[in-house]
């Protein structure tokens, strides 16, 4: 079964020490590794900060807007996502609670859809 963990954190409690923002990328590499060696892994990414973000938008007439930024004001924001590989929801429990982000935010298991093209 296909799971994508979605790693939501408070960006306000990010570290900023370099030595602490070095210790956590180690921590992320450690954990990519974990997965990779236990043949799960399939994708991860860091996502930018939602500064960079745009939001599109369409309307009842097909034309669009694109607006800078997120479109809901939160504290916790998506950071990034691993795309995981896993025999069932505990397996897929288990990985989530060993993530580095679970640590200063929440990591959201979300089952992926397959479906067979005709």
């Amino acid at each position: 079964m296909k799971y994508l963990f979605l790693i939501y954190g408070d960006p306000t409690r990010d570290p900023t020490e370099p030595e602490a923002i070095q210790a956590e990328i180690d921590a992320y590499w450690g954990y990519d590794k974990l997965l990779a060696d236990a043949g799960a892994l399939l994708d991860s990414q860091a996502l930018q900060g939602t500064e960079t973000a745009t939001t599109v938008q369409v309307g009842g007439d097909g034309g669009h807007t694109a607006t800078d930024g997120p479109f809901a004001e939160t504290r916790e924001i998506l950071g990034g996502y691993y795309l995981v590989d896993l025999p069932d929801l505990d397996a897929a429990i288990g990985w989530a609670a060993r993530c580095p982000g679970a640590l200063r935010g929440k990591i959201e298991i979300r089952p992926i859809m397959e479906f067979e093209q005709p």
